[in-house]
């Protein structure tokens, strides 16, 4: 029953984040910019019993994750600047986040 809760409200939330940005593009962007999926996951990890140990590391997982996910976000901004395909500048952005994400797992160790 919780999963299916939890489904139904961040469903939810992704699609109003998506209704306003038919609308307003750039205010639906900032939203969607917003952590909405760090806290609601932080929020319902700590919901189902998650200790504080197991939120912060939680947390320090998204920090990890940011710069590889910032570079994805920029490089499709800039292939659909510069009249690529959607599906080519999230191919390209998703071939940047796997070298900089493989990049971190070699030069963590």
């Amino acid at each position: 029953m919780h999963f299916l809760v939890k489904v139904i409200v961040s469903a939810l939330i992704i699609g109003v984040i998506t209704e306003v940005a038919k609308h307003y593009s750039t205010i639906g962007g900032f939203i969607a910019a917003l952590p909405l999926v760090s806290l609601l996951s932080l929020f319902w990890i700590s919901f189902e019993g998650g200790s504080k140990q197991e939120l912060s590391q939680f947390a320090l997982g998204v920090l990890y994750g940011f710069p590889a996910s910032a570079l994805l976000l920029f490089i499709v901004y800039i292939g659909l600047k510069n009249s690529f395909s959607l599906s080519t500048s999230i191919l390209f952005g998703i071939c940047a986040w796997c070298i900089v994400f493989t990049c971190q797992k070699v030069f963590q160790s």
